[in-house]
């Protein structure tokens, strides 16, 4: 922990961290599935760009892994840079920062959720069918690739649990940064 750093800030970088490792995990698992079967002496080949809901989750995945890389680095970067050094200007800074990491945060949580339930409800339609449009149950002769599909899954709704109580973290941080600047504290620059 480095100077100044509030106690908190080493758990939200770690959970920020395992939000990123999660999103990590599910694009590679839903990026990297695939599965040939032979299915009436024709060859056909599973892959996540069939369907395009599970497509838009790995890419959107991807994207909130390397955000969070990105935010963790600004704040270990941050965090040494900045811990002993500005004024109100920098308070002012670092504020708008901080709004600016909330509304990103919560984008991003939102934005991988929404993916996430998108594939989900697509991948139920390959693991039950629909009788009424004469669709049958794909998860039954793509085993592994459901499979892997589903670990994917799993880990993209871990992700966005996390990244969604990573903005909590970042509203309560924001909404409890002091306006005015202490007398004490004139010299220093606040951490979140």
């Amino acid at each position: 922990m480095a100077a100044g750093e509030p106690p908190q800030a080493s758990s939200v970088n770690v959970l920020r961290g395992a939000c990123a490792a999660m999103a990590a995990a599910a694009a590679l698992l839903l990026g990297l599935s695939a599965q040939t079967k032979t299915v009436l002496f024709v060859q056909k080949r599973a892959v996540p760009k069939d369907v395009q809901a599970l497509w838009v989750l790995i890419v959107a995945a991807a994207a909130a892994a390397a955000y969070h890389v990105a935010q963790l680095a600004r704040c270990l970067y941050m965090g040494r840079r900045l811990g002993v050094s500005g004024g109100p200007g920098c308070r002012r800074l670092l504020r708008g920062i901080a709004c600016a990491s909330l509304l990103l945060d919560k984008g991003c949580a939102y934005m991988l959720f929404a993916t996430t339930a998108a594939a989900l409800q697509a991948c139920f339609v390959g693991l039950f069918g629909v009788e009424a449009l004469q669709w049958s149950k794909l998860c039954n002769i793509y085993t592994r690739f459901c499979v892997q599909g589903a670990a994917g899954i799993v880990c993209s709704l871990l992700a966005a649990a996390g990244m969604a109580v990573l903005a909590a973290f970042s509203e309560r941080d924001l909404f409890r940064r002091p306006r005015s600047s202490p007398a004490g504290a004139a010299g220093q620059c606040v951490q979140f």
